[in-house]
């Protein structure tokens, strides 16, 4: 006997790494999928993230198992291909502020009881794990932990945009401010800025920062602590770095091209936000965040700025992933987080399935929108 089958049809706005990962486990589930973003793909936070693959340090345990899942998608992805520039796992060094040594002692206990790879090195030792790291800028006590990696999310948001497109996705391009449609109290599709309506059986809101502003029509409250933060990609040279560095200076990573991609927050006080929107910054400031970042490696290289972003870094207001449906819009779901790097592959796997399904996965239970209420 044959079944009737429906195929779901599902808005998803906000083209960064969180949407489009949901919307591509969507497609691979058999859904039919709308992609509408206000500009451009990872024109927002996907383009100016660190993107730091890890669950290092201290956080609630749901939150981290949520991380060390999503850690686990990317590794899934690095063996099918480990030649992939974008894609690499050459761990994470990490140490306190000068005169917080116990900082790191106490972070590499706590790492070590939750069976987190974590490892002391001294500076003699330390370049046997993260070679071209200056020995001398590395304090008594350091951390490496060798299971983190790293990933360039834009480079990440192509690859599954060839998935998307070949599995039939729609993406609507420089679609403005778009709004969540109700009818009944039920999400019913969204309108693009220019007024195009797009009927949908459940809409799901993935706009990094934005998304609060996104769901406050409706009623819903999600608290916002989203800080303005930057990325900058160095002009490439000979680096040799395979590992992610964070430090009280400078935070680098590996970048493709033989580049760096460096952040901190030192100079948040630096940066001015306009009244259209935009920010600025002084270019000596970001000289000064690369030259921090040759402090760090042999040789103390000429690390030169070649771009920078500046935007709101999502974070919600207690600092955990806001995953879910509304329970006051049926058939609305938002994704928020400030790890979207780190969760985006599991995220985008949980999301569609609950979204398909109506069944709500154990492991989101902490980080329902409702919350805030």
């Amino acid at each position: 006997m044959l079944v009737e089958t429906t195929t779901k049809h599902v808005a998803v706005i906000g083209g960064g790494i969180l949407g489009v990962s949901t919307a591509v486990h969507l497609l691979r589930e058999g859904a039919s999928v709308t992609l509408l973003t206000e500009t451009l793909l990872a024109s927002e936070a996907t383009g100016r993230s660190l993107s730091w693959l890890n669950s290092a340090g201290k956080r609630p345990r749901p939150y981290h198992d949520l991380r060390m899942a999503g850690v686990d998608r990317y590794r899934t992805l690095y063996t099918s291909d480990p030649t992939r520039e974008w894609l690499q796992f050459g761990g994470g060094l990490q140490w306190a502020q000068t005169g917080h040594e116990e900082d790191t002692l106490a972070r590499h206990s706590y790492e070590t009881a939750q069976a987190y790879d974590s490892c002391l090195h001294s500076p003699k030792s330390v370049t046997e794990v993260v070679p071209k790291v200056d020995p001398q800028a590395v304090p008594a006590q350091s951390i490496f932990n060798p299971g983190e990696g790293w990933v360039s999310l834009p480079h990440l948001v192509d690859f599954l945009m060839d998935e998307f497109n070949a599995r039939g996705g729609k993406l609507i391009l420089n679609a403005g401010k778009v709004t969540v449609d109700i009818k009944d109290g039920h999400a019913t599709g969204v309108t693009t800025g220019d007024g195009q309506n797009y009927a949908a059986d459940a809409v799901l809101v993935a706009c990094g920062a934005a998304t609060p502003e996104v769901v406050a029509p409706l009623g819903v409250t999600i608290a916002n602590a989203s800080p303005i933060s930057m990325l900058v990609i160095t002009e490439p040279f000979d680096h040799g770095l395979k590992a992610v560095m964070n430090t009280p200076r400078a935070a680098v990573r590996p970048n493709p091209g033989n580049t760096l991609a460096l952040d901190h927050d030192w100079y948040e006080s630096d940066i001015t936000e306009h009244d259209d929107g935009s920010f600025s910054i002084p270019e000596e400031v970001v000289q000064e965040l690369a030259n921090e970042a040759a402090k760090l490696l042999e040789g103390t290289p000429d690390v030169k700025a070649a771009s920078w972003k500046i935007g709101r870094k999502p974070i919600p207001g207690d600092g955990e992933p806001v995953f879910g449906q509304l329970e006051k819009v049926p058939g609305c779901f938002v994704a928020f987080t400030h790890s979207g790097a780190t969760l985006a592959l599991i995220a985008g796997e949980l999301m569609s399935h609950e979204i398909l399904t109506g069944n709500r996965h154990p492991m989101l239970a902490t980080f329902r929108p409702e919350r805030f209420s």
